[in-house]
């Protein structure tokens, strides 16, 4: 009976230690990396998933998940330029990129031209 209640014991500090263990770990520290891709001219003016008006000449972002507000570090790995924009839309609504970014957030960091571009994005606040 002794070695049985030692035994649940020490099952329980157990999964008690790896539950602590692996929610210390807070994942809006961690560099991702992704795609992003920018907003089209026609969207200016028009109301965002957040209620806001969408302007191109922001430093804003949709993003499928992150609460509205969130402030993002927007990095292109090719040049080392950074952007800080703030989350208030949802999208993009393609598979292979993560955040759609305004106009003046993607031309602050990368070229127009390209349409897309490799990102490392960062949760700042």
């Amino acid at each position: 009976m002794m070695k049985r209640f030692i035994l649940v014991i020490i099952m329980m500090i157990s999964a008690l230690g790896l539950y602590s263990f692996k929610n210390s770990t807070n994942d809006n520290d961690e560099v991702k990396t992704s795609y992003a891709s920018f907003y089209h001219d026609k969207f200016n003016g028009k109301r965002t998933a957040s209620g806001e008006l969408f302007h191109n000449s922001k430093l804003t972002a949709a993003h499928r998940k992150l609460p509205f507000g969130t402030k993002i570090k927007v990095t292109n790995p090719k040049n080392d330029l950074s952007v800080i924009v703030t989350v208030n839309d949802r999208g993009p609504f393609h598979s292979s990129r993560a955040l759609d970014l305004s106009k003046a957030a993607f031309d602050e960091i990368g070229s127009l031209s390209s349409g897309t571009m490799a990102i490392e994005y960062q949760i700042i606040d």
